[in-house]
């Protein structure tokens, strides 16, 4: 991949606000609405590896969803398999160029693989 992409959720003040710093370093990007376009599980897993993060490390612990799926005690199999079914519950925004990840938390993070 040689355009850069974030994983974006419109309605996440965060994933906005990314959106807009790239719009401000006017790189060329595109938006993968993960939530529309839930990922897959070989797609979850190759972010992760990008991320060299565990499922663990990217769920959000603080969604409703996840204390309502009692994942508190989940291996990490069973986290990344309820991101696949819940993508709701990945960390965003998640911004992606070639073979480099980020969650973008804070902003400035993307810096670090921007080739704007």
């Amino acid at each position: 991949m040689d355009e850069i992409e974030i994983w974006h959720n419109s309605r996440c003040s965060k994933s906005r606000a990314a959106l807009n710093y790239l719009k401000e370093k006017n790189c060329n990007f595109k938006i993968k609405e993960y939530l529309k376009e839930n990922p897959n599980k070989e797609e979850l897993v190759r972010i992760l590896n990008l991320l060299q993060k565990r499922p663990s490390e990217i769920i959000r612990k603080k969604e409703s969803l996840f204390k309502e799926l009692n994942l508190k005690d989940a291996s990490e199999d069973e986290l990344l398999e309820a991101m696949v079914d819940y993508p709701k519950l990945i960390e965003r925004p998640i911004v992606i160029y070639k073979d480099k990840a980020v969650i973008a938390r804070p902003l400035e993070l993307i810096n670090e693989i921007l080739p704007c």
